[in-house]
């Protein structure tokens, strides 16, 4: 089981990789070294903080393209958002703000204004 559960990792992070762009991108939002990354796509195992960033941004991320393309999904993360108070989602993702940033989807789902 464990074997199993290490060959999930690599294909998460390569997953995070191709929607937000490369390696670069995905440092950038977990908040690490490229290296790292590069380091978990070769089977390294993430710490407990950083799996848990690797786990909210790939949530985000699918609850995002229930309504959004992937690009677009993109640019929402990547943007400053009115109902985050004029701040990156993806910001907050690295501070482990998870809560804030899927009330945030919600509230653009639902279309209410900020």
């Amino acid at each position: 089981m464990a074997r199993a559960l290490s060959a999930i990792r690599p294909v998460k992070v390569e997953r995070l990789a191709e929607e937000l762009g490369g390696q670069s991108q995905v440092a950038s939002a977990l908040r690490v070294n490229r290296a790292q990354v590069t380091r978990w796509l070769h089977g390294a195992r993430p710490d407990r903080e950083n799996q848990a960033r690797i786990d909210a941004l790939e949530f985000v991320l699918a609850r995002l393209r229930q309504t959004m393309a992937a690009g677009t999904a993109v640019k929402w993360l990547t943007g400053f958002n009115a109902h985050l108070g004029n701040r990156r989602p993806i910001d907050l993702l690295a501070d482990q703000r998870v809560a804030e940033v899927v009330a945030a989807i919600e509230q653009e789902q639902n279309e209410s204004y900020a």
